[in-house]
Parts: structure tokens; sequence; C-alpha cells
């Protein structure tokens, strides 16, 4: 099963460190990163941050070691990593995905 992993980073920068070592970690395919604007409860209060919403795409298979790579890299206490199951899409797009997760098919 592939996934899509929506995270979010505290600003650009974090968002493209997180995504660079999952992508040389060969633990996604793509990751795409969009500003947001949020508000949340943190610690009794509401508040307001601008942060960088990432959508990773990979398979099921990685997701534990994805979120044990984000949560040791990210600067919140409590990032948010929240998976969601792809069960149906463009089949080229899934054997991009495995190609792109295969370091011996990627490669050769």
């Amino acid at each position: 099963m592939y996934m899509f992993i929506y995270v979010t980073a505290s600003d650009e920068e974090e968002a493209k460190k997180l995504a660079r070592e999952l992508l040389e970690r060969k633990l996604v395919a793509c990751v795409n990163m969009f500003p947001i604007n949020s508000m949340y409860w943190w610690e009794g209060k509401i508040e307001e941050a601008k942060e960088v919403g990432m959508i990773l795409k990979t398979k099921a298979e990685k997701f534990k070691e994805v979120r044990r790579t984000v949560k040791e890299l990210h600067s919140y206490e409590v990032p948010c990593i929240c998976a969601f199951g792809v069960d149906d899409g463009l089949k080229e797009f899934f054997e991009w995905i495995d190609s792109s997760l295969d370091l011996s098919l990627a490669e050769g």
C-alpha cells in the first residue's frame, strides 16, 4: 500500500532539511511543501504561527522509519505526523514511487 504523510514544519528551512534527509535515506519518493497559517492549542492557550505543510509520498512499509526520522530531527516537541493510506491512483505514479524508493532500481 502507498501512503501520504502530512507533516508541519516551523519554516521552509526546517521543511527542506527534513525533506532532504528523508529523500536521501530513500524513505520518501517526493515531498510537497506549501506555506500555511496555523492556529492551535498549546500549553493552555491558542497560538498562531506561519508554518510549512508537507505531504510526503511513500509506501506504508516506510512509515515507522519516516515517523522516527521526523521526530528525531524536528524542532517541535510534538510534531504533526499523520499518515493516510492511498488505495487507488495512477499505476505509473505508484511504479515511480516504487522505483524511487528501491535504490537498485533507481540507480540502474
